[in-house]
């Protein structure tokens, strides 16, 4: 039997001290809890108003976002809705678990709590709930442990790049320099029409939310016809051991080192950059142009007002580091062997991700 929110569940925000994202320290006495990805987006020494009445859910209106705590905090500044369950014996992690599992549509920047209240929860008996939670939480370890396995590993590769070659900005050991297009056989971008792209087709269809450091995430990939793609294809051809490098929008600043060895569209988002081999290695570019002094850099160089972005222009005139090839490709040699380990452990992952979606399907669909 499930039972419907508003009997589950009291909407305590007003109860919460919301402190603007100005107010927000990278340390302090007390942990801010906002509607963001990160679980704590801030700290502050202010003792008024602190939430004590834990533990609490936090489900973010705008991002969907939710998140079980257990410690007396502060609200950030908008979004963030504190939920408090009606029955003094609740399990909360139970419930927080049950929340999780609601399916709400994705309608961007809009509010989102009107679907959530339109959930129903089950509530099994309190051994049960006890015994669903220790299964997922102890599934729920295993995914931390993986991703921060991940984490360090690619906390090593920069370690490891700036350890070889130094801050690639301001050129420590006095490396050669040159122009960026100067060390490439071709710099170019994708298309800049808007052509029909579909479920399924002849060609994958790569735009900016596919590109991310350590590979493709092809969990939403279009695809164009073989015409459009041969009339896109003709100008700017990606071909394995490329750099491709996000210059529009949020996630600009992001390279990656093309590992497919078909063909494929681009969207006007993405650079293609085809480093000269006698001068570049395609992986010490692209940790070159993830290093965090590199990304920062090249992010203020950004213009536009609606959509932020990088001209072909700023990327080419960019003056980069030239080690000697030698050394590139001993980093590029280091990198592959972390990539074999990264790969073992995502697969890893992803097996237990699935474990876990499943089981949540079982316990709660």
């Amino acid at each position: 039997m499930k039972i419907p929110f508003s009997e589950v569940f009291a909407d305590e925000t007003k109860n919460g001290t919301k402190l603007k994202t100005s107010n927000y320290q990278t340390s302090g006495t007390h942990p801010i809890i906002d509607q963001g990805q990160d679980f704590i987006a801030g700290y502050t020494d202010s003792d008024n108003g602190l939430y004590t009445d834990v533990p609490a859910i936090i489900f973010g209106d705008h991002t969907r976002v939710l998140k079980y705590v257990d410690f007396p905090f502060f609200l950030g500044a908008d979004g963030a809705k504190i939920l408090k369950a009606r029955s003094a014996h609740a399990n909360y992690k139970y419930l927080y678990y049950a929340l999780k599992s609601v399916r709400i549509p994705d309608t961007g920047y809009n509010r989102h709590f009107k679907w959530l209240k339109e959930a129903a929860i089950s509530i099994p008996g309190s051994q049960k709930q006890e015994s669903i939670v220790f299964t997922l939480d102890s599934i729920s370890r295993i995914i931390s442990h993986r991703k921060s396995q991940l984490a360090k590993l690619d906390e090593l590769v920069k370690c490891r790049f700036v350890e070889m070659f130094g801050d690639p900005v301001t050129n420590p050991k006095k490396w050669n320099v040159c122009k960026l297009i100067n060390a490439c056989t071709k710099l170019t971008d994708g298309t800049h029409s808007s052509p029909e792209n579909l479920p399924e087709g002849d060609f994958k269809y790569v735009t900016a939310k596919n590109i991310k450091r350590h590979g493709f995430d092809f969990s939403e990939i279009t695809y164009i016809n073989e015409k459009v793609h041969q009339g896109i294809y003709s100008r700017c051809n990606p071909e394995y051991g490329d750099v491709l490098y996000i210059k529009d929008g949020v996630t600009t600043g992001i390279a990656m080192v093309n590992t497919l060895r078909e063909e494929f569209s681009l969207l006007s988002s993405v650079a293609l950059l085809k480093p000269c081999k006698q001068k570049l290695d395609s992986h010490f570019l692209s940790e070159l142009l993830n290093n965090d002094e590199m990304y920062t850099y090249m992010r203020k160089g950004m213009g536009g007002a609606a959509i932020t972005r990088l001209t072909l222009k700023k990327i080419g005139d960019i003056q980069i580091p030239l080690p000697d090839l030698t050394l590139q490709n001993s980093f590029s040699s280091f990198v592959h062997r972390i990539d074999k380990l990264r790969f073992d452990i995502q697969k890893s992952l992803n097996e237990t991700q699935k474990l876990f979606d499943s089981l949540m399907q079982e316990y709660f669909d």
